[in-house]
Parts: C-alpha cells; sequence; structure tokens
C-alpha cells in the first residue's frame, strides 16, 4: 500500500525509511523537514493509519479511497486536497488509459495516493531529489513537479491522437469505395471526449493555484503553477480541436457516400435511357402485327439495327459530355 515514505530536511532525504507513526512528529521536531508518502491504491482500512496520522478530512479521504472524481481543489483546514488525471495513449489499440492521482498537500507534509498504471512517480521523485534547491521550498515544491509531470504527459497523448486523426482524414479522401471509417471515427470521439473530461476542469484549479494564495503553497512557486496553466490551456486548445476535425472528417465522409450515390443514380439513369431505344424498338416490331413498316424490305432488318446504334451513340456521346458518364 505505501509505495514510499521518506523525510526529507533541507532539500535532503534523510537516508532510510521513516515509520509512518514517526513522520509527522519528526517534521514538527524540525521545522525545516517534510515527509512524503506515495501510495498506490490504498482501500479504506489501509488507509486509515494514515488517516490518523495526518488528520485528513473525512470526506478527501473517501474521495481518495474510491478514487474516480474529476479534476478538482479543495481546502480542508490546513491542507490542500488536489484530484489530478493522468493519461496515457496506446496507439496500436487507439485506445486513451485514464489514471488518477490524489494529494493532499500541507506544509509539513505532502501524501499522494495512485489510482491506474499511468504516470508513475518514481521518475518525479528521483528529478526532485536530485535539486535539492526546489526540495528546500517544501511540499509544495513536489506538488508542483507532479502537476507539471502530468500536464507534460499530456503532450505524447494529443500527438498520438493527432496522428491517428491524419490518418483518418487520408482514409476519408482516398478513392477507394470499400473503405468504411465511420467506426474508427466514431472511436477516436469517444476516447477524444474521455481526454478532454480528464483535462479541460483542471484549468480551474491551476488558475486559482497560480493566482491564490495557499497557506500550503509556497509564494516562490505561483509562477511555475502560471506556466503549466498555460500549457495546459495548449493542449485543451489542442483536444477541442481534434474533436472539430473529427466531426469534419465524418461530415465530409458522409458527404462524400451522397456524392457517390448520386454519381451512381445518374449512372444507372444513363444507361436506362440509352437502354430504353431499342428496347422501344424491339418492343414495337416485336408486336407482330400484319402491316408493318419496311417489314418486307431486304434491308429492313440492318436499318432497324443501324438506327438503333445511332440513336444509342449519339445519346452516350451526349451523357458523357453532360458528366453522367
Amino acid at each position: 500500500m505505501i509505495v514510499d515514505c521518506a523525510l526529507y530536511e533541507d532539500g535532503v532525504r534523510r537516508p532510510g525509511t521513516i515509520e509512518l507513526a514517526d513522520a509527522l512528529e519528526s517534521c514538527r521536531h524540525d521545522g525545516r523537514a517534510f515527509v512524503w508518502i506515495g501510495l498506490h491504491e490504498p482501500d479504506e482500512a489501509e488507509f486509515d493509519a494514515v488517516r490518523d496520522e495526518f488528520r485528513l478530512h473525512e470526506l478527501a479521504i473517501e474521495d481518495a479511497v474510491v478514487a474516480h472524481q474529476r479534476p478538482k481543489l479543495e481546502v480542508y483546514g490546513d491542507h490542500v486536497f488536489v484530484v489530478l488525471k493522468t493519461v496515457e495513449y496506446r496507439d496500436p489499440d487507439e485506445v486513451i488509459d485514464v489514471g488518477e492521482i490524489l494529494m493532499f498537500v500541507a506544509r509539513e507534509f505532502i501524501v499522494t495516493v495512485r489510482h491506474g498504471r499511468p504516470s508513475p512517480l518514481s521518475e518525479v521523485r528521483g528529478r526532485l531529489e536530485a535539486r535539492p534547491e526546489l526540495l528546500k521550498l517544501g511540499p509544495s515544491a513536489v506538488f508542483h513537479a507532479i502537476v507539471d509531470r502530468i500536464v507534460d504527459d499530456y503532450e505524447p497523448a494529443v500527438l498520438g491522437v493527432e496522428n491517428d486523426i491524419q490518418e483518418v482524414e487520408a482514409q476519408v479522401f482516398t478513392d477507394d469505395r470499400t473503405s468504411n471509417p465511420t467506426e474508427r471515427i466514431f472511436r477516436l470521439e469517444r476516447e477524444v471526449l474521455q481526454f478532454q473530461r480528464a483535462v479541460v476542469p483542471l484549468a480551474t484549479p491551476l488558475d486559482r493555484l497560480a493566482r491564490g494564495q495557499f497557506d500550503a503553497v509556497h509564494d516562490d512557486l505561483h509562477s511555475y503553477f502560471r506556466d503549466v496553466h498555460d500549457h495546459l490551456l495548449r493542449v485543451s486548445s489542442q483536444i477541442d480541436t481534434q474533436r472539430q476535425l473529427l466531426s469534419s472528417a465524418l461530415q465530409a465522409y458522409l458527404a462524400q457516400v451522397s456524392v457517390r450515390q448520386n454519381d451512381d443514380m445518374r449512372r444507372i439513369a444513363a444507361w436506362a435511357a440509352i437502354l430504353a431505344v431499342p428496347t422501344a424498338l424491339a418492343g414495337i416490331y416485336g408486336m407482330n402485327f400484319e402491316h408493318m413498316p419496311e417489314l418486307r424490305w431486304q434491308y429492313g432488318y440492318p436499318l432497324v439495327i443501324a438506327v438503333m446504334a445511332t440513336i444509342c451513340g449519339l445519346l452516350y456521346r451526349r451523357l458523357r459530355r453532360a458528366g453522367w458518364l
């Protein structure tokens, strides 16, 4: 349940591990220290020890254990509770994998709860431990690093979806009439919509972090959160554009289907008009009346055939010029 529990003093990790029961007391004993606890998919019983040690709010605890929350930021007393969505795009399957990271941030501690597979935090921890000047700013430095990593991970997902949209556009405008990209377009639209639900609601919490004053967030980090907020807005704009492109691609494909059906109907009508001429003449001469024009003339049959061929040829030429054939 507990992936890591570390105590940091003056931006440097204390060697070894620290017991959960001693974590908060160690931070209060040294005002320059804080503890970072990382958890992965804990249940309510497993989370009780963390709740009791850090006196976390029961509503936030429920959200952290159950997960499946929308991105948000809430303040409970002396700590901030934040929900973030992690995203990974599996290109072969064209599927967006959405995970969740929930954080409790205070002056003396940060507790991270991870649900799902995307965006493990071990790389963030290693990169931060290599920069003690940032860790000296306390848990809010960890908070910023995690948010920055999650938003950065949105970019590969955006590029993956964009590549598939370009493939769909090429498929839409291909001359292959057996190709039907409708199902793929709807599947991509569903994944982009899920992507949008994971990204767009985060804009408001990041804007609050960039503008507002929170006791748990160091004042020197507001500009850093503003940079992350700008990055998120760019990603949100790209996702919105992708939804519009998919809708346009679907409309273009349906329009092409309609045009092709009209072309087919015109060709059928054109051939029907051409075949109507020999059908009419043959029907007249097939009625077996006794008195028929040119019936006993030896050149009557070739003449009728010649008339049929001439009229059909003229019709074919006229319809071809009109673009019906």
